[in-house]
C-alpha cells in the first residue's frame, strides 16, 4: 500500500535527479525542448537508447526518431500505451525511484515478453514470459549452491536483519542456502552503502533517483545508495531495506527486471511501501535460470 505523501515527501521530490522530467510532459517527436538531452541520458542509462552509430543528436535537445522509439519501448515495458509521446503516465513512471540496474542490457534483454512470445535480439537472446536475465545468462555454478554474504565496514546496523530476512526468503524458494560471514573479504556476496561515485562504474545520483544496484553472478556486489532515507518496514518518506534487498538479491542470483508490477524484480518502488514476498514470475524466472523442477 502506498502511503500518502507528506510535506517531507514533496521536499524529497524536489531534490530528485528525475525532477527535470516534469516540464517535458507532452513532448513528442519533432520538438526541440530544453532538457530533452537529459531525457536521452536517462533512457540511455536504463538501456533504451544508444546513439553509438549516430552521434548527431546524442547531446542535443531534439526529440528525434531514435528517442521516440526508445520512449515507445519504455512504455511497452511499463504497460503504458506506446505512443512515443512523453505523456503524464510516462513521466509519472519515469520519475519513480528505482533500481539502478538497466532494464535492457546491451540490447539483449527486455522486461516485457508475453508467455508465448519470444523476443530475439541481434545476439539471438531469447526470453520467455515477463522475467528476464542478464546477457548470456550468468549464474552461480551448479556446485556453488551454498553462498556466503558479508557486510562491509560502516554498513548501517539496522540493515543487517532486513537483508538477512531477504536472503532467507530467497533460500526458502530456491536450492540456495545463504550464511552471513564476518570475513567479508572472502564472502561470495557483499552488501554496503555508498554515495555518488563509488568506484564500480555505476555512480549513484543522490536522493530520490536510483536507490540501489547489484551485479550479475558471480561478482556478488550489492550497493545501497547511502543518500536515500532508509527504514525498517513501511515508513512514510523512506524506503524499506528488506524490500530493496529482495530485489537486489534477485540480481545477485542472475535475474534481470520484470514487467510484472507485483513482482519483486519490477524496477520501481515508492517510498512507504513494502513488498516482502516473491511473485510467481520471480519464482518462474529463477527456476528456469537454474533448471529447477
Amino acid at each position: 500500500m502506498v502511503l500518502a505523501h507528506s510535506d517531507d515527501d514533496h521536499d524529497h521530490q524536489k531534490q530528485s535527479p528525475f525532477e527535470f522530467l516534469k516540464h517535458l510532459q507532452g513532448c513528442h517527436k519533432g520538438e526541440k525542448v530544453k532538457d530533452v538531452n537529459k531525457l536521452k541520458k536517462y533512457l540511455e542509462k536504463f538501456g533504451y537508447l544508444n546513439y553509438t552509430k549516430n552521434q548527431s543528436h546524442a547531446n542535443d535537445d531534439e526529440f528525434d526518431d531514435l528517442l521516440e522509439s526508445a520512449v515507445k519501448t519504455y512504455q511497452l515495458n511499463y504497460h503504458i500505451k506506446a505512443t512515443g509521446v512523453l505523456d503524464s503516465n510516462t513521466v509519472s513512471k519515469m520519475m519513480m525511484p528505482r533500481c539502478g540496474v538497466a532494464d535492457i542490457i546491451n540490447g539483449t534483454t527486455s522486461m516485457r515478453a508475453g508467455k508465448k512470445r519470444h523476443l530475439l535480439s541481434t545476439h539471438n537472446f531469447r526470453i520467455v514470459s515477463h522475467y528476464s536475465f542478464f546477457p548470456r545468462r550468468p549464474k552461480w555454478p551448479a556446485s556453488k549452491y551454498h553462498l556466503t554474504y558479508g557486510f562491509l565496514p560502516r554498513t548501517r546496523s539496522d540493515a543487517i536483519a532486513p537483508v538477512a530476512r531477504a536472503f532467507q526468503r530467497w533460500a526458502a524458494n530456491t536450492h540456495f542456502t545463504f550464511t552471513q560471514t564476518q570475513d567479508y573479504r572472502n564472502a561470495d556476496m557483499t552488501i554496503s552503502f555508498h554515495s555518488r561515485d563509488h568506484g564500480d562504474g555505476a555512480p549513484f545520483d543522490g536522493r530520490g533517483g536510483t536507490l540501489a544496484h547489484a551485479f550479475a553472478p558471480t561478482t556478488g556486489w550489492f550497493h545501497y545508495d547511502a543518500d536515500e532515507p532508509w527504514s525498517v518496514g513501511a515508513t512514510r518518506g523512506a524506503f524499506d531495506l528488506e524490500t530493496v534487498a529482495l530485489h537486489e538479491i534477485g540480481h545477485l542470483l542472475g535475474l534481470g527486471h520484470s514487467s510484472v508490477e507485483g513482482a519483486i524484480m519490477f524496477p520501481t518502488i515508492s517510498s512507504g511501501v513494502t513488498k516482502l514476498g516473491l511473485h510467481g514470475d520471480d519464482l518462474q524466472g529463477i527456476k528456469v535460470l537454474y533448471n529447477m523442477a
